[in-house]
């Protein structure tokens, strides 16, 4: 119970440091940030075998973020496990910055996999299981999808892909938060049945049903390295989470401005 008291504290930081990230900047991606919070917090704080000290470290566990918008969220996490100094939270997105909108491997300590079409990071990922198989180091990769981003073909021949090669250290997330660019996933293009279109392509799945809690995510991780499968965990999110004014907008908040006093606002809402 304490374990998980502190963790859902380092939430509420890392929350702080995506709005003071993008408020700094005046526009950013909050809504799809906001809503991977506890997954990053829990897998860097409990199960990533990574070290801050070593970026590069053979044989390390790898987080491939597909949905690379969700970048300032990735950053916030980083930050708090001591990839970089926290000054660098100031620079997202600015000139010079090496920390830019979309996830960049060259730029940023930590981060795994450069981000680009979306679609494309389940590839990425898959690749690495298979160089870590060629390797015998026996590292986990984990992947965070966007559910809009299972609009993509890609997505769906890597997951056949994985099956077949019996991908068992491959764990995949969907940020299922029913929301993408241009308007809710169901209007733009439905993708359930989630669960039985995953399955189908043989894999094992897990779903979250409070995709914000640290507790669920942490019961269900435990559950899911045990697969001897590729496992996708769907999580149940709500995208913007945590931050009054985010939540509000619903589909309008994918990458929206947010003023100084609203960042003043929501740093008071979480605390500090």
């Amino acid at each position: 119970m304490e374990e998980l008291l502190k963790l859902d504290e380092i939430c509420k930081k890392v929350r702080r440091d995506i709005i003071l990230q993008i408020g700094m900047l005046g526009v950013g991606h909050a809504g799809g940030s906001l809503s991977v919070v506890e997954l990053l917090v829990v897998l860097y704080k409990k199960y990533m075998r990574v070290d801050p000290k070593n970026p590069k470290k053979a044989g390390r566990d790898r987080l491939f973020v597909s949905k690379g918008h969700s970048g300032p969220a990735v950053y916030a996490v980083l930050c708090d496990m001591g990839f970089f100094d926290h000054s660098w939270l100031e620079t997202l997105n600015k000139p010079g910055t090496r920390l830019p909108s979309h996830c960049d491997m060259n730029l940023t300590p930590g981060i795994d996999m450069t981000t680009g079409s979306l679609g494309q990071g389940l590839s990425c990922a898959i690749g690495a299981c298979l160089g870590s198989r060629l390797n015998e180091d026996h590292a986990k990769i984990y992947s965070i999808l966007g559910d809009g981003e299972l609009q993509e073909g890609q997505i769906w021949e890597a997951a056949m892909f994985a099956s077949h090669q019996k991908l068992s250290n491959l764990m995949v997330f969907i940020d299922y938060n029913k929301a993408q660019i241009d308007g809710l996933v169901s209007d733009v293009c439905g993708i359930e049945p989630l669960a039985l279109k995953w399955r189908a392509f043989g894999w094992d799945v897990l779903e979250v049903r409070d995709g914000n809690s640290c507790s669920e995510i942490d019961a269900t991780i435990s559950g899911a390295i045990k697969s001897e499968k590729p496992c996708a965990v769907i999580l149940n999110t709500i995208k913007g989470f945590g931050v009054s004014f985010v939540e509000e907008l619903e589909v309008e908040n994918h990458s929206m401005y947010i003023t100084n006093e609203q960042m003043k606002e929501a740093v008071k809402e979480l605390g500090f």
